[in-house]
């Protein structure tokens, strides 16, 4: 989809047909398969089955194939050290709520009351980060397991069979680690370039917007693939600096490009085939002379593209660049004790964190009281599907609640072919193993599909444990049916900022960032080289700022558009003025480059009149019913050939979304 154009619910051709934001949950992504996650989640969950029936203890061999699900799930990361992170420490939290819920099993309100203060803690820490948030996950999920199936003893057994079968997931991850290295991390840095290529190929085209996205999202990986790598390496590493170094580079390159693109003619096809040259070389680690064959630049922008471009090269083939100035452009992270200090600091004081626990903990407390309070057969499985439903802290609950509903009835018909058809023992090895291989496959295909793959692993190792057979399956449906009635009522319903859309406070705050990026852009001029330096870091840094949160709004944007009406269609509302804005930093980053290569610079009063005009949009976005003259326009202080009349006019086109009324 462009970014020009502007997404709406389809008209159904018949009134059964199925609404939009649900067909967009259920079409498949085009993800490509993942061979090596499918092959390493294959032997992860079967060989644990294998060694427990060789031994005589299946049950003991289902619970290390759990601890090994439990990996799979969670092994998303690209680089090896931070797969590390993302497997190993879940694994930590999920002994522990295992732990806690085998110590409650069979305890009624006890069991209650411990499940919902867990809930709590995980969907706390939750808004840490992605780490702390797949720790969250496994905390209460095998809470909830612990607390509803029946475990060895003694009491430490469980735990420990799950964290062997993590920790088989991460020695099975780690064993192309001697070979691949630092691949990763080089190949990220690689797919950076060929999106910056693919930029500047289709600058001054219709595909320019749409390619800008991807470079934001390929530079945002990049960087946090290299830095979440420095935070853990003490001292410089000579790769780590080159690396950084070849990151940084590309960011004059990304300036120019809205230059580019605004003059509205394609560059000479020499500069995008010089970039992907430069893709190559960090992908291969070549070194030593470069030679650039570029043609001769005509205007500012040309110039400013091949300034960078060059510069680039001759950074990109340094065996060991200078440590001078090789800081990451978004500020340099601080130690990882500050950062865990802080990050439970804001956690324990952010509003946001404790609405989002009490919400789980809601849900999980009536599940769990429903489970082991009232006096009807229910199982663990109604817990389960609450957290998997409302836990992942991510999409719409509403469209997750029904797409697990159909993901899990999928699920069930294949755990009900192999519970029917397949004999228990030794069979269900080379099962284990196809069903494994499928959760990475059918994960890069969307959460329905994700569902539909776990559902009948989770049913086959738990039949090891409570030997139901083919009786589990149709109570488990309902099972999951009552899950997620309670996700929609406790979860949803009775939240109002669940179900509606963030984009409008978002949009402001972006809007107001965009100020500051302006003030710094053309604010007083700095007369020594530290200054200068500095200034342009805090530019830098400001502009990154923003397109980040620009890409949060598109993926608050895209939750919001799986949502049902009228929340749906009130977000389609916004893509106008998401545009608009995004228009409005590539305007201004043009700008800035057009001063430095040339241009005369605008006066203080100009740029005072475009502050105040975002200043001015940003409260119309925050306030849509606001009296006219809290939402006064800025002046028209801006001359027709200064640097900033595009800026200015890109403003105005936003103001006239952001308010109609004449």
């Amino acid at each position: 989809m462009s970014s020009e154009q502007i997404p709406s619910g389809r008209t159904r051709s018949h009134p059964l047909a199925p609404p939009d934001w649900l067909l967009k949950g259920l079409r498949p992504s085009t993800a490509p398969v993942p061979w090596a996650a499918a092959a390493r989640a294959g032997v992860a969950l079967a060989v644990p089955l294998a060694a427990g029936f060789a031994l005589g203890e299946p049950e003991y061999g289902a619970l290390v194939s759990m601890g090994a699900l439990s990996g799979v799930i969670g092994d998303t990361a690209d680089a090896y050290r931070m797969r590390v992170l993302n497997i190993a420490v879940p694994q930590l939290f999920g002994g522990v709520g295992v732990a806690l819920g085998t110590l409650v099993f069979g305890h009624g309100w006890l069991a209650v009351g411990v499940l919902t203060l867990i809930a709590l803690v995980s969907g706390m820490i939750s808004s840490i980060g992605t780490v702390a948030s797949v720790s969250g996950l496994l905390l209460l999920l095998n809470a909830v397991v612990g607390a509803g199936l029946p475990m060895p003893e003694p009491w430490w057994t469980a735990p420990l069979l799950l964290s062997a079968g993590g920790l088989f997931v991460l020695a099975l991850t780690l064993l192309g680690w001697p070979l691949r290295g630092r691949r990763p991390e080089r190949a990220a840095v690689a797919a950076t370039y060929r999106s910056l290529a693919e930029l500047l190929e289709d600058a001054g085209g219709p595909g320019y917007e749409e390619r800008r996205q991807k470079v934001t999202q390929a530079l945002d990986q990049s960087y946090d693939l290299v830095l979440g790598r420095r935070a853990r390496v003490h001292g410089r590493s000579s790769s780590l600096v080159r690396m950084l170094a070849q990151l940084n580079v590309i960011i004059p390159l990304v300036e120019a490009a809205p230059a580019a693109h605004l003059r509205g003619r394609p560059l000479p096809p020499e500069v995008p085939a010089a970039v992907r040259q430069l893709a190559a070389a960090v992908e291969e680690g070549r070194t030593g002379a470069f030679v650039l064959e570029l043609p001769a630049p005509h205007g500012q922008s040309e110039r400013a593209i091949d300034a960078a471009l060059r510069h680039a090269a001759a950074i990109v083939h340094v065996a060991e660049p200078s440590m001078h100035n090789v800081d990451d452009r978004l500020g340099r992270p601080a130690a990882l004790g500050v950062r865990a200090r802080r990050a439970v600091r804001d956690m324990a004081l952010s509003g946001a964190s404790w609405r989002y626990g009490l919400r789980l903990a809601l849900c999980i407390g009536l599940a769990q009281a429903l489970v082991s309070v009232v006096e009807i057969e229910r199982s663990y499985w109604v817990a389960l599907t609450v957290t998997f439903v409302l836990k992942p802290d991510f999409g719409s609950v509403f469209s997750r609640a029904v797409l697990r509903a159909l993901g899990t009835a999928g699920g069930l018909v294949v755990a009900a072919a192999v519970l029917s058809e397949v004999p228990r023992g030794w069979w269900d090895v080379p099962v284990m193993v196809a069903l494994g291989a499928l959760i990475p496959v059918f994960s890069a295909k969307g959460y329905a599909f994700q569902t539909a793959a776990i559902t009948p692993v989770i049913l086959l190792l738990s039949d090891l444990l409570n030997h139901q057979g083919f009786d589990l399956i149709r109570p488990r449906l309902l099972d999951s049916l009552i899950g997620c009635a309670i996700t929609l009522v406790a979860g949803y319903l009775l939240w109002p900022e669940s179900w509606g859309t963030r984009i409008g406070d978002r949009l402001a705050d972006t809007v107001d960032d965009a100020a500051r990026y302006v003030e710094r852009a053309f604010g007083p001029h700095e007369d020594t080289e530290a200054g200068l330096r500095a200034a342009r870091t805090a530019r830098l840094q400001a502009r990154r700022r923003i397109y980040r949160d620009l890409s949060g709004v598109r993926s608050e944007f895209q939750r919001a558009l799986t949502e049902p009406p009228p929340v749906g269609a009130r977000a389609a509302a916004w893509w106008p003025l998401v545009v608009a804005v995004e228009r409005i930093v590539d305007a201004t980053t043009a700008a800035r480059v057009r001063v430095n290569h040339g241009a005369e610079r605008p006066p203080a009063e100009e740029v005072a009149s475009v502050t105040a005009g975002l200043r001015a949009l940003a409260g119309a976005v925050r306030a849509p019913g606001a009296p006219p003259r809290e939402r006064a326009a800025a002046s028209d202080a801006v001359a027709e050939d200064s640097v900033l009349s595009p800026v200015q006019q890109e403003l105005a086109a936003a103001r006239a979304i952001a308010d109609p009324a004449p």
